[in-house]
């Protein structure tokens, strides 16, 4: 699987560079994101611009990990999904579940209103 990692002060960026997300890729996509939640810096930002195809089972998996990242007080937020993409979770029940934008400059707004309402809480 193909990605590209950029990493910047609150987060990491990554954009996965494959045109189709399937079920047998999953593995694949926890050895790239789940060690992120061992660093000092753990907010992903998923870019999925180049995907245009996944399935329900690649979908549920996006869900979990994202689940996954916020039990471990990390934001994940994917963007640019792609309208087949985006019907695709749509149709599978799952988009609503999901922390998805439209752009990047958006999903880092998401981030920085995570990273202080983690703060205000944790500040209680």
């Amino acid at each position: 699987m193909q990605v590209k990692i950029d990493t910047k002060q609150k987060f990491h960026a990554i954009t996965l560079i494959e045109p189709v997300l399937t079920a047998n890729m999953t593995a694949e996509l926890d050895e790239c994101l789940l060690p992120f939640l061992q660093n000092d810096v753990k907010n992903v930002i998923l870019i999925v611009k180049d995907i245009n195809e996944l399935d329900d089972a690649a979908g549920e998996y996006l869900l979990k990990i994202q689940q996954t990242f916020y039990e471990q007080g990390a934001s994940f937020v994917i963007c640019e999904l792609q309208p087949s993409v985006e019907d695709a979770l749509d149709r599978a029940g799952i988009l609503e579940m999901m922390n998805v934008t439209p752009t990047e400059s958006e999903a880092w707004d998401i981030v920085q209103l995570e990273e202080i309402e983690r703060e205000l809480m944790g500040g209680e």
